[in-house]
């Protein structure tokens, strides 16, 4: 069996689609894959790291949404990119096309449903992507991550699945999380990250937030920057004299490979609102401060948290209003109200879909049989 996979530009799009290829390789050992992405988006770096056989697609990036004369230079792109992916397709003879995101997905997913393949997308946001629109007038099938997307899309072809998170998210325990980051187990841990390329806004807000906690060691902080915004957010917490090398409580890192561990251990998340680290959240049971990215296309980020704030799983602050006051009277007013976190762990949790990788690998291979 044969299974092109495609997603691209950021984690948000690459791991969902890591996590379908390892959970079909578990249920079908001798499947084959190749995965179609390009070279300026993170999975040119992260899929032949994995092993996985990688085809690159020159694209001249996704449409605007409205008109303009770059629309029509990418339009004629677009075309030359269907083509490409036509040879791709004609060449791997794949048994289904699955695509989880990302600009890169309409040329491959568009070939194969040309060439009468089927075709599965996983659109992982509450407000669909334009990429995911378009093509759900041709794939076969839908799965999507959010109930309310269930709106967005044909009825008699989508399926709420959830959006599939790695196993791992779901393996690790506190204890396990508290030892690896060498923090106490009778203080909580406030858990901050920005996604995979960081927020500079969360992490200036933080700044001032991580210098009060310098002096008051009853809360311990694992604060991701992202790589980029790292060396600017220790010179600034070393301007403000604190020296985080002398502190136990409270970490600074510029990425984690191991982040199930960091949210198995955590009492509090700090995070944007990116379907993927929302999935893994819910999975977890972690009641979270959402602040979501003002720029995601359609600003889907602010649908996606506004979910989990309905469901009272987590408060939200809007990045226009956010202060490092705000941020702090926020994580201090929480971490004072035990009863409040378990309500919000519990609305949490109860929104988690952790087996959403088996249901979509299953929905893929009945593809395949069918």
């Amino acid at each position: 069996m044969k299974i092109i996979v495609s997603g691209g530009g950021t984690g948000g799009h690459i791991y969902p689609a890591l996590t379908l290829i390892r959970t079909i390789q578990e249920k079908a050992p001798e499947t084959e894959f190749l995965y179609v992405g390009t070279r300026q988006g993170l999975e040119s770096d992260i899929i032949p790291k994995e092993n996985i056989p990688f085809f690159a697609l020159d694209l001249a990036g996704g449409f605007e949404r409205h008109f303009t004369l770059a629309n029509i230079k990418r339009a004629a792109n677009a075309i030359l990119s269907v083509r490409k992916a036509m040879n791709i397709v004609k060449t791997f003879k794949p048994d289904v096309v699955v695509g989880t995101g990302g600009y890169v997905c309409g040329p491959i997913l568009l070939a194969a449903s040309l060439e009468k393949v089927p075709t599965l997308i996983q659109e992982q946001n509450v407000v669909a992507g334009i990429t995911n629109k378009i093509l759900s007038k041709f794939v076969t099938k839908i799965a999507v991550g959010c109930e309310g997307a269930l709106n967005h899309f044909p009825k008699d072809k989508t399926v709420y699945t959830g959006n599939p998170i790695r196993a791992e998210v779901l393996q690790g325990t506190r204890e396990e999380g508290l030892q690896h980051f060498d923090f106490e187990s009778n203080k909580p841990v406030v858990l901050i990250s920005g996604g995979s390329r960081g927020a500079r806004s969360i992490n200036r807000a933080m700044v001032d937030v991580l210098v009060n906690a310098a002096t008051n060691p009853t809360v311990q902080y694992l604060h991701v920057t992202g790589k980029g915004e790292y060396d600017d957010i220790i010179t600034r917490i070393k301007d403000a004299g604190v020296e985080l090398e002398t502190l136990r409580h409270i970490r600074v890192e510029p990425y984690l490979y191991n982040m199930p561990q960091a949210m198995a251990m955590a009492d509090l998340a700090v995070f944007r609102a990116g379907a993927t680290g929302l999935a893994e959240l819910t999975a977890r049971g972690i009641p979270s401060i959402l602040i979501p990215y003002p720029y995601a296309a359609e600003n889907h980020q602010e649908y996606n948290a506004k979910a989990l704030v309905d469901a009272g799983a987590a408060r939200m602050i809007l990045n226009k209003d956010l202060t490092s006051e705000l941020l702090q009277e926020n994580i201090t007013e929480l971490l004072e109200s035990p009863d409040k976190l378990k309500e919000m762990s519990a609305a949490s949790l109860s929104l988690g879909r952790p087996q959403a990788a088996e249901e979509i690998a299953e929905m893929i291979l009945q593809l395949t049989r069918d």
